[in-house]
């Protein structure tokens, strides 16, 4: 038998349409995700956010057009209430998207549905159904693909790699940004194809031993000039802990400690374009012998 659990027909037109509203935003290629929470409660629970991570984990590589995001109530409590606690769970999820570096530009919609209609299942408990309809949709849109351009390079100046910067004239306050180190988001991990160039920047470094330099982390997408969370050790540090990947595989390579200091620097600094490209270290030169 199927159950529906609203007292109104009202209700029920207005449930029947919100979750209309929520399909016409779903195409076959969107990625879904949903969190469930506990009984007026819009804390995620720690179940919930590990099985979140990992859908956020999956993203990492995608070109990602928009994000969605919808919470929901069950039919318990008055209008007002819910859609308070529905925005709440929103706004709850949109939190753990920006402390893992999902760009907030990216996040088209958080809103609070408020009541859903019960979800229609072969379940008789409606406690269980009722557990089904506390939660926050998540809506992933991928960007089409698109026609490959053709590169033209014949006017386009060569600039220097980061090894030749290293081996040229520089100066104390000289930044050098690692421009083909990325990282994995959310973790301190390089990804596979910036491990080849990284080697030829600890060998310049080694080879060019009069310099002493800072090597700064930094991160993408958090709010207020936060540093965000480091998936591995659930510390809010993975700035630092980015720069310190750093600089112990130099220190492996062979670059004297001595020379080396390493710091976070969170949020602070932004470039500005692509968000993969704030996930980035980038060394400050503080001595350069005669």
């Amino acid at each position: 038998m199927t159950l529906f659990c609203y007292p109104t027909m009202n209700k029920l037109v207005a449930s029947i349409l919100l979750l209309l509203t929520c399909a016409l935003a779903f195409t076959q290629n969107d990625l879904t995700h949903e969190v469930y929470f506990d009984t007026d409660k819009y804390d995620v629970p720690s179940t919930e956010e590990n099985r979140l991570l990992l859908f956020i984990s999956n993203l990492s590589d995608m070109a990602i057009e928009s994000i969605s995001i919808y919470g929901f109530c069950d039919d318990r409590g008055a209008d007002s209430y819910n859609m308070k606690l529905s925005q709440q769970r929103a706004d709850a999820i949109k939190s753990v998207f920006s402390s893992n570096e999902i760009s907030e530009s990216l996040i088209t919609n958080v809103d609070g549905k408020g009541e859903i209609l019960l979800e229609i299942v072969n379940e008789k408990n409606l406690l269980k159904i009722r557990g089904l309809n506390r939660k926050v949709k998540i809506i992933v849109k991928p960007k089409p693909p698109t026609p490959k351009e053709e590169q033209v390079v014949a006017d386009k100046p060569v600039s220097k790699t980061v090894p030749e910067k290293i081996r040229g004239e520089l100066n104390v306050g000289d930044k050098i940004v690692f421009e083909n180190i990325l990282f994995k988001t959310g973790y301190s991990t390089i990804v596979p194809k910036s491990k080849k160039v990284l080697e030829s920047i600890a060998k310049s470094l080694v080879e060019r031993d009069d310099i002493y330099f800072t090597i700064q982390g930094h991160v993408c997408c958090t709010q207020f000039s936060r540093d965000a969370v480091d998936r591995k050790t659930k510390k809010r540090n993975l700035s630092e802990a980015r720069a310190k990947k750093i600089y112990d595989y130099f220190a492996k390579k062979g670059v004297s400690k001595k020379r080396m200091r390493y710091m976070g620097m969170r949020r602070k600094f932004p470039l500005g374009g692509d968000p993969q490209f704030d996930r980035r270290v980038e060394i400050l030169i503080t001595y350069v012998g005669d």
